[in-house]
């Protein structure tokens, strides 16, 4: 039965998949822009952690298709003479990344949580969600801004820019994770009262037996649709932490950060430095958006239609 249920899921989705134009478009372009990203070492005509690649009179060329531009650099320079699409490539590897590893804790942590204060239920019920209330209480870029700027202050700039990625990665991903904890709690109430998990008791199952074998795989659909948009909410608050300073470090540059060092030439005429990565940013943002709003029209049995 479940194998049957499992199949027809499939199927439908890659059947709906199939008839929606901008699911296709959304999925190609971010295919695009992801294996761009982790192919960057390839791909990418420069390397910009390389040093020896980089020449500062070569800082702010314009773009390949004007008058100043070089054909070396097809977007131009940055302020440090790096290629910018080269330093896109690699930004958008980091942020992708960061992204994902975030949502990945935040999915772990609140998963956890919300299966046991659902399945459990009373006083550890009341605290867990009461503990997720005073998460939600502080807005995620003010947690992030706080704990990033204490962790700086306390270990200096330069243990900072080495534990960039993972820390970033930690303060996203703990920001968020009530998000998870409330959607699958809800879930697990919905189905701890059915029969599969009355029957699952009489046969003398162990709770965790029960939490993580039968009910956790039928509250994935809505893990799955809040997984999307989540991604798009922690590469947004990746750039914008490094848009504030308390993100990547120039010398390892994200989108965000690279939108950050553009932002203060771009009204001597630069403008190309903070454009171009901003424009990739909402790029992979949207697409990643259009996939989640698609995600939960299929997997939201309201809204099926026949």
């Amino acid at each position: 039965m479940k194998q049957t249920l499992s199949n027809f899921k499939e199927s439908y989705l890659l059947y709906s998949f199939k008839r929606d134009k901008l699911a296709i478009i959304s999925f190609a372009i971010l295919l695009v822009l992801v294996v761009a990203s982790f192919s960057a070492p390839v791909i990418a005509p420069f390397n910009p952690y390389n040093a020896e690649t980089i020449d500062i009179m070569d800082a702010e060329l314009p773009p390949a298709w004007m008058d100043e531009g070089d054909n070396r650099f097809l977007l131009g320079t940055d302020q440090q003479g790096r290629d910018l699409l080269s330093t896109m490539l690699y930004g958008m590897r980091l942020s992708v990344l960061i992204g994902l590893g975030a949502v990945c804790l935040q999915a772990f942590i609140g998963i956890a949580v919300g299966l046991f204060a659902g399945y459990m239920g009373g006083r550890l019920d009341n605290f867990l969600m009461r503990m997720a209330d005073i998460q939600l209480s502080f807005a995620t870029m003010m947690v992030a801004i706080l704990i990033s700027a204490i962790f700086q202050t306390v270990f200096g700039m330069g243990r900072y820019t080495e534990l960039a990625v993972p820390l970033l990665i930690v303060i996203i991903g703990v920001a968020e994770w009530p998000q998870y904890a409330r959607t699958v709690r809800a879930s697990v109430l919905g189905e701890k009262s059915k029969e599969y998990v009355e029957a699952a008791k009489v046969v003398g199952l162990s709770r965790f037996r029960i939490m993580f074998r039968h009910i956790l795989p039928n509250t994935m659909s809505s893990v799955m649709v809040i997984s999307t948009v989540q991604v798009a909410n922690a590469v947004m608050s990746e750039a914008a932490l490094s848009f504030l300073g308390l993100g990547m470090p120039v010398n390892r540059p994200s989108l965000g950060s690279l939108i950050n060092a553009g932002f203060e030439y771009i009204f001597s005429g630069a403008w190309w430095i903070t454009l171009f990565p901003g424009i990739c940013l909402v790029l992979l943002v949207l697409v990643i958006n259009l996939l989640g709003d698609w995600l939960r029209d299929v997997l939201n049995p309201k809204l099926y239609k026949g």
